[in-house]
């Protein structure tokens, strides 16, 4: 396919490598030829290009597959999940995982990524349900028109919370930012 033809979120394959089409634009300067000016993200590494291609510039779209899978468990080093179709068990490097950890609970359901055999990485919900498992008093902050406290969900994960959240309560985390959405 030509460069032309890719649009916001698809997955191509450029020099051998696979990137992701963050944004784009067709830019017809008053003299010379068009061209194609590109936002990209190498899925492997994480690196963000931005590039410019001639119209006519080949590209070959990769076809990822996304698998649901259920987080089992993990030892530290290693994360753990089981393929809801086939009952496989799969292992991810928690250095593959990242931050991605705070918003692993056990037995839920996430999405991984595949491309030709190769592991990607996981997709979280956009919004997750947790426990206030302890909550800091001495954090109160009172600065805001809105005071809030530190909390610490079952994952570790530390959160700004409402004062009248206590210790036990179920909340909604955004997992874009890790920011306190709502009650559950």
């Amino acid at each position: 396919m030509e460069i032309s033809e890719v649009k916001k979120g698809m997955h191509v394959v450029i020099d051998g490598d696979l990137y992701q089409v963050i944004d784009f634009l067709h830019v017809k300067p008053g003299k010379g030829a068009a061209f194609m000016s590109t936002k990209i993200k190498n899925v492997r590494t994480g690196t963000t290009l931005e590039r410019n291609f001639n119209t006519n510039y080949k590209v070959d779209e990769a076809r990822i597959n996304r698998t649901n899978v259920q987080y089992l468990y993990n030892d530290g080093s290693t994360y753990y999940f089981m393929d809801n179709n086939t009952y496989d068990q799969v292992e991810i490097p928690a250095e593959r995982i990242g931050d991605d950890k705070y918003y692993l609970i056990e037995n839920n359901s996430v999405d991984m990524a595949s491309y030709n055999g190769e592991l990607l990485g996981i997709t979280i919900p956009e919004k997750l349900e947790m426990t206030v498992v302890s909550i800091d008093p001495g954090s109160m902050s009172s600065s805001s028109s809105k005071p809030t406290k530190d909390a610490v969900t079952e994952t570790g994960l530390v959160v700004k919370i409402p004062v009248f959240i206590n210790e036990g309560e179920k909340i909604i985390v955004t997992t874009c930012d890790g920011k306190y959405y709502s009650r559950a």
